[in-house]
């Protein structure tokens, strides 16, 4: 069992690696007791943390590998969930610095908006739907703190799943309006297609992504708040980015997002 003081000494080492932009080893090589359970408890203490010495807020939660291909090449069966707060957030049109990163990559997303609290253990993807007041598009700028990009899934998930800064569109659009399983998306980098896929890609709807990420949350007395977004996974592969890059994504029926980084 890992004990408090370690758990603590991880999620510094985590939170000091991003403040710094250095890497760090993967914990579970010195700690193989390091499991999903653990990693979970470390992560609610880094998100304190940040909470606490910046000032800033829960601003809702985020899915990562809800692809089967990601979850094969991580051997695991299951996605993973991170938290994101207010001083994550970027603004549409402002161009974005690449300093505060240390390896980041880029991946579309669709958000989902709530406007009631989300709680339980048998959540489905109605339920889900029906709390929803919007959906968006939306990207996520992943930037893991571990040396190479390399690490576990407890690793991942107390590294606050990759979570570093994510932007969605100004203009909403209600559930009831679109079909998100077949929704199709273009992913563009500098002009070129990169990616294209669809809604269904995460697991098989964004919606059972979010359902299952809040069946979870349930476990340690969590839940989804009213006014909280969700970014539902990856709808392709995360794409590395560098200073003069600009990325697009087109979501059929609800529009696009766009974003241009610097030094």
């Amino acid at each position: 069992m890992i004990q408090t003081d370690v758990m603590d000494q991880i999620a510094e080492e985590l939170y000091l690696a991003e403040k710094k932009v250095d890497e760090v080893d993967k914990f579970t090589d010195q700690f193989p007791e390091l499991d999903v359970a653990f990693a979970y408890t470390i992560q609610d203490r880094l998100i304190e943390m940040k909470c606490n010495r910046e000032n800033t807020n829960i601003s809702g939660r985020k899915l990562g590998l809800t692809s089967q291909s990601k979850q094969e090449m991580m051997g695991v069966h299951e996605p993973s969930y991170g938290v994101l707060l207010d001083n994550m957030q970027l603004v549409e049109g402002e161009p974005i610095s690449t300093k505060p990163f240390i390896h980041a990559k880029v991946e579309p997303e669709i958000a989902f908006v709530f406007d009631k609290e989300v709680s339980g253990d048998h959540i489905s993807v109605t339920d889900i739907l029906d709390a929803t007041a919007y959906i968006t598009p939306a990207m996520e700028i992943i930037d893991s703190r571990y040396r190479n990009f390399d690490f576990t899934l407890p690793d991942v998930i107390a590294d606050n799943s990759s979570s570093s800064r994510y932007l969605f569109s100004e203009t909403f659009y209600r559930v009831d309006d679109v079909d998100l399983r077949l929704m199709g998306m273009v992913f563009k980098k500098n002009g070129e297609i990169v990616a294209t896929s669809a809604g269904a890609a995460v697991m098989g709807h964004p919606a059972r992504a979010v359902a299952w990420m809040a069946n979870k949350l349930k476990e340690k007395n969590q839940s989804i708040q009213p006014g909280e977004i969700v970014l539902s996974g990856a709808l392709s592969n995360a794409i590395a980015i560098a200073p003069g890059d600009h990325f697009s994504f087109h979501f059929d029926g609800i529009g696009s997002l766009e974003a241009a980084f610097t030094e």
